[in-house]
């Protein structure tokens, strides 16, 4: 209930201080338009249904995106974690690959794709995929060898290793590879969005530049932003939740 009241006491306070800032003009309405401005927008994107589709379309895109990224990073993960040569070759090159920014590969999907949704999806699986494939490669070289041969010893054996033994073991990891492949997926999403000129969020960032409508330009930051928190708290936050419970980490709700 403290935790929620002092974020209550910030968001009112930093809400206050903009509202100033806008009441004395330190910046010009045009650059620095004040919160009601910005919530008139928001209400009057909800009210038209140009918020409602754009969440719809950005979402779905996330939702494919970011599944097959998932299906193919664990695949990846435990692969490389489990055979040498796959670790000093595929691996390495995934760790290099990781430096590069997501934008980067937007030219590459323009060039393969065209302007398609396969090239938007082709980026938010980049964006995603390498997070979730080098931490499911940390979990299985992080656990016991025991597992696995306790696992062969009553019979596991392929896809049985797999589900039952070297799946659950590497669960912490893979949890934070799932939120930090979520958050690169995200935002590798919006900026395609706002190229790709596509049905999204991105493009009504990209529509608020056009039309110089800085009240547009921060209602839709504002719910990009709303929008990964709502997520990060009823997805990875319940799944680190249930995790530590499994645990014994925290006690059980």
């Amino acid at each position: 209930m403290k935790k929620l009241s002092r974020r209550i006491i910030f968001y009112a306070a930093l809400i206050g201080l903009w509202a100033l800032l806008a009441k004395l003009h330190v910046w010009p309405p045009y650059l620095f338009p004040p919160p009601w401005g910005v919530g008139e927008a928001l209400w009057a994107g909800f009210q038209d249904h140009s918020f409602w589709i754009a969440i719809g379309v950005t979402m779905k895109r996330m939702l494919v995106g970011y599944s097959l990224a998932v299906f193919l990073g664990i695949i990846l993960g435990i692969g490389i974690g489990s055979y040498k040569f796959l670790e000093d070759t595929v691996g390495g090159l995934l760790v290099s690959l990781q430096s590069l920014p997501s934008i980067c590969w937007i030219p590459l999907a323009v060039l393969w794709f065209g302007l398609t949704e396969k090239a938007i999806l082709f980026v938010v699986l980049m964006g995603s995929l390498l997070s979730v494939t080098i931490a499911m490669e940390d979990g299985r070289k992080q656990m016991p060898k025991i597992y696995a041969m306790a696992g062969r010893n009553l019979g596991a054996t392929g896809f049985q290793l797999f589900w039952y033994v070297l799946l659950p073991a590497s669960l912490p990891f893979i949890v934070s590879g799932l939120k930090q492949g979520f958050a690169f997926g995200w935002r590798s999403l919006i900026q395609a969005e706002m190229i790709f000129l596509s049905l999204g969020l991105g493009q009504q960032l990209m529509m608020g530049r056009d039309l110089n409508d800085m009240n547009l330009v921060l209602a839709v930051m504002i719910l990009i932003i709303i929008l990964g928190f709502i997520i990060d708290g009823l997805v990875f936050r319940t799944m680190e939740r249930k995790l530590q419970e499994r645990w014994g980490l925290v006690p059980a709700a």
